[in-house]
């Protein structure tokens, strides 16, 4: 069952993560990598090929089990077998320096599974009630975020740990893009655990930045940067960006992977405060999940946690004619594919 070596995709580049993908393509192959990593196997392999009889040896565990599980991950190409003995792939080996990516991606699907399974007719036909009813967004619970007890911190970390590692990768896309060393002041909305702006801190020596977000969330934030050597360039300031006002004063605000989170009239409303917060002059920066364009995308088992907002992935013509609405000017607009397309934009204030 040794399969052929797979041809590298990808340079070497800020893209280069997105070979995690060629191994969660499906709920089969990906659900045996996740058993593959929670039972050691993955670690056992890295550290010495090994025959099955003696990998079972160490697991402890019943060999026809076993076998079944690693001609799945041969047939994944997650590893390769020569003369009875196993070993990781070369191309799932120089995935697996992103480890951190692979299993928030693989524990989040998994989460995601049964409701996509189960409520597919509720999110297509009466999405309030999918959400109502969805686990996932038991745990994605925005509301817990207000009170700061102990249950709430723990669940916001939980979901946090899989918003920050795909930002941790995202970012790197988009840093290149934009010269953010132009800029003094900057404030990301919904900014999550800052590692978008702990990215472009590293990038701007100079710049000094802000994150709002919700009371629990700025909590586990400050925890995420504590120790940076950016960190005494990193504030967070809590509050609800639908009621409160904003800080502002900033000569850049920022938007990454929030607004999709959003209905139409409550992203136009993040949209309006965002510019009540720019100096005048100051650049607005949108980095989104755009919308998707099913029959040209080869839609994946690890793209299942961003699938259930489909609803509110915006194409290009929302945000340009909105942001024109209010003003703004020298709207610029690119699309980055990665695992899905994003969008990203800037805008101008006027001066006056």
């Amino acid at each position: 069952m040794d399969a052929p070596a797979r041809v590298n995709k990808f340079s070497t580049d800020a893209r280069d993560y997105l070979r995690v993908e060629q191994f969660m393509q499906n709920l089969v192959g990906a659900t045996a990598l996740k058993q593959a990593i929670d039972l050691k196997v993955i670690d056992i392999l890295n550290d010495h090929p090994s025959a099955l009889e003696e990998l079972a040896f160490k697991l402890d565990c019943e060999s026809l089990g076993l076998r079944f599980l690693l001609d799945i991950l041969v047939a994944n190409q997650v590893l390769e077998s020569h003369a009875g003995v196993f070993h990781l792939g070369e191309e799932f080996k120089s995935a697996l320096r992103y480890r951190d990516l692979i299993e928030a991606k693989l524990e989040f699907a998994k989460l995601v599974t049964v409701d996509f399974a189960e409520r597919f007719e509720l999110l297509i036909l009466q999405p309030h009630e999918f959400m109502q009813r969805a686990e996932i967004f038991k745990l994605f619970d925005y509301g817990c975020c207000f009170q700061d007890t102990e249950e709430s911190y723990q669940r916001a970390k939980q979901w946090m740990r899989y918003t920050t590692v795909l930002t941790k990768y995202e970012a790197g896309t988009c840093l290149p893009l934009y010269d953010f060393g132009q800029h003094f002041r900057m404030m990301d909305i919904g900014g999550n655990s800052g590692e978008f702006v702990l990215n472009i801190c590293r990038q701007a020596p100079e710049l000094q930045a802000t994150v709002f977000d919700l009371p629990v969330v700025c909590r586990v934030g400050l925890e995420h940067v504590s120790g940076e050597p950016e960190q005494a360039r990193i504030r967070f300031v809590a509050g609800n960006a639908l009621r409160d006002p904003l800080p502002n004063n900033f000569d850049l605000i920022t938007f990454k992977s929030m607004l999709h989170d959003w209905p139409e009239k409550e992203a136009e409303r993040f949209l309006r405060s965002a510019c009540d917060s720019l100096l005048p002059g100051g650049t607005l920066l949108i980095f989104e999940r755009s919308r998707l364009q099913v029959r040209q995308e080869d839609l994946t088992y690890s793209q299942l946690p961003m699938l259930l907002f489909f609803r509110s992935f915006r194409s290009a013509d929302f945000y340009q004619s909105y942001l024109q609405q209010l003003g703004f000017e020298e709207i610029h607009v690119r699309t980055v594919h990665l695992e899905m397309p994003f969008l990203f934009l800037t805008a101008r204030k006027p001066l006056s």
